[in-house]
């Protein structure tokens, strides 16, 4: 069961808007749903929320470290309140998934993106859940650093909006420990098919 969500991304109004945010967006909106205030604490390095969902205490997390030290404000707070790496969601930005879908998955390896590199190295393991909120991917690799810090176009952030909606949805299974449902209901998460044009009328 997850019992800390972590969203990735970078403190400031320049970065608000930029792919890279896409965690952030996310947990915001977890906020939302959950009607919970994300506040800064300065023992924990981030935005926090706490609060009880069915019985359970939920926290919410977003390190305002910058990307690059995110594990630094992760750890403080999983080692605090003994939360387990399985226990935890880290929600990030990511290049291999298109932008409208998600992936979740656990464990693996950092795959080169510098938050969960930081947090891999503070928790010292990679064994935690991770939700990947397609960005897409610029094409070329000499791009990747401009691209994740850049505003989407307005189509790519309704579609990467849309997905975060879609994929809230299974935050009850999140929260229940029913993982192989979670995962179902975000890998199913598609974006609805556009609606063909309409005949011309005779």
């Amino acid at each position: 069961m997850i019992k800390l969500f972590v969203g990735l991304g970078n403190p400031g109004p320049e970065y608000e808007a930029t792919r890279h945010n896409a965690g952030f967006w996310w947990v915001d909106a977890l906020a939302r749903d959950l009607k919970l205030h994300l506040a800064h604490d300065k023992g924990y390095h981030g935005l926090v929320a706490r609060g009880t969902v069915h019985g359970q205490t939920v926290w919410l997390l977003e390190p305002l470290t910058f990307m690059n030290l995110s594990g630094r404000s992760v750890a403080a707070l999983a080692r605090f309140y003994k939360i387990a790496p399985e226990e935890i969601l880290v929600v990030h930005d990511e290049l291999d998934v298109v932008p409208g879908q998600a992936k979740l998955k656990f464990g693996g390896s950092h795959a080169g993106h510098n938050g969960l590199r930081d947090i891999h190295a503070q928790l010292g393991t990679g064994d935690y859940w991770r939700l990947r909120v397609g960005i897409g991917h610029p094409g070329v690799k000499a791009e990747v650093v401009n691209w994740v810090l850049k505003k989407p176009s307005p189509e790519q952030r309704e579609q990467i909006e849309g997905c975060i909606e879609r994929t809230l949805k299974a935050t009850p299974a999140l929260l229940a420990g029913e993982m192989d449902k979670a995962t179902l209901i975000v890998h199913t998460s598609k974006p609805p098919r556009p609606k063909p044009p309409r005949p011309p009328e005779a």
